[in-house]
């Protein structure tokens, strides 16, 4: 018996582990409805963001379906984290070639399990037929006026990074099984593929910049086209030490030149980039001590741009600065 749309959001994503993955005293009305409602206190902003993933552009053509159910929520969520928000809630848009329930029963696992290690509910979306799309919408809250946002970073500020870069774009080398070194171990290739399917947004650092850092978000394109981002927003130049640039154990199997261009461009780290005023510097000693991974890896000057030295002396950068979507349309 073939199963219509009712039928599938009520088996697959009408459930408890996803609708009530965490709180939900901000949830009024949830999925079932023409719209969801959420309640918001007086002293709260809404932060919105929408992802859009394809195959073939954001996770390989193979793939395992619980695993994709995670990574579809996780980068989405990221966004949050990006603006020290806290997560409320998320819709889901899926569009599905055909039923397939295995496939849909292990999807809508990975998406809960990612639901419960973020604290998020599903409370709407829409299922359609046709080509494997995956929209994700998340909804966080943040204090008003203390949204983390692109523009803000001053010169003088120090320029820093979460945790480790080259991660994202190592683990799609791993999981595709190209240019991978011969001898890497099973556990550095397991921790790879984590860091890819399984990204850990940085909620709680989020939280910890509220009010202090200047301007960030996450690292999702690149490190350089991400650190452009802030320095067009806030009307600044951002210098960049390549020789201070973070990098796991794991990447440091592939010879250097790869680490850097990983680290540079490869994009998919989901770690956050943000400035900080040279006064709140002695705060980074006790983030650390928390268990945040930050390193400072170069400053904020005046200027326009991204600047990077690899040894060199600061120089513009020419060439890719990461992924971008419809390069090709201006080339």
């Amino acid at each position: 018996m073939a199963m219509d749309e009712f039928a599938l959001i009520g088996r697959y994503f009408r459930t408890a582990q996803l609708e009530r993955a965490a709180d939900a005293s901000a949830v009024v009305l949830g999925i079932g409805d023409d719209a969801a409602l959420l309640q918001m206190a007086a002293d709260q902003q809404l932060v919105i963001s929408t992802d859009s993933l394809l195959a073939g552009i954001h996770f390989p053509e193979r793939y395992p379906p619980a695993e994709l159910g995670y990574r579809a929520l996780a980068v989405a969520v990221s966004d949050l984290a990006a603006m020290a928000a806290t997560p409320l809630a998320f819709t889901l848009a899926l569009s599905l070639p055909a039923v397939d329930e295995p496939w849909l029963q292990a999807f809508s696992r990975g998406l809960a399990t990612a639901a419960h290690d973020f604290a998020i509910n599903l409370i709407g979306g829409d299922t359609t037929r046709g080509p494997l799309n995956i929209g994700v919408t998340v909804l966080g809250q943040v204090p008003n006026g203390q949204a983390l946002a692109r523009a803000g970073a001053r010169v003088g500020d120090l320029l820093c990074i979460g945790g480790p870069l080259g991660d994202g774009a190592a683990g799609l080398a791993v999981v595709q099984g190209k240019n991978v070194p011969t001898g890497l171990p099973m556990a550095k290739q397991d921790y790879l593929q984590q860091r890819f399917w399984r990204p850990q947004p940085q909620l709680a650092l989020g939280l910890q910049l509220r009010g202090v850092a200047s301007a960030g978000l996450d690292v999702s394109d690149g490190l350089l086209a991400d650190a452009e981002h802030i320095a067009s927003a806030s009307g600044v130049a951002l210098h960049i030490d390549a020789v201070r640039l973070p990098g796991s154990e794991a990447l440091a199997a592939w010879p250097e030149l790869q680490q850097l261009d990983w680290m540079l461009r490869g994009g998919d780290d989901y770690v956050l980039l943000f400035t900080l005023p040279a006064l709140a510097k002695p705060r980074i000693a006790h983030w650390r001590a928390a268990g945040h991974a930050i390193s400072v890896i170069g400053s904020v000057h005046a200027g326009s741009g991204v600047l990077l030295d690899v040894g060199k002396g600061y120089a513009p950068l020419t060439g890719a600065r990461g992924y971008q979507h419809f390069r090709s349309l201006d080339d």
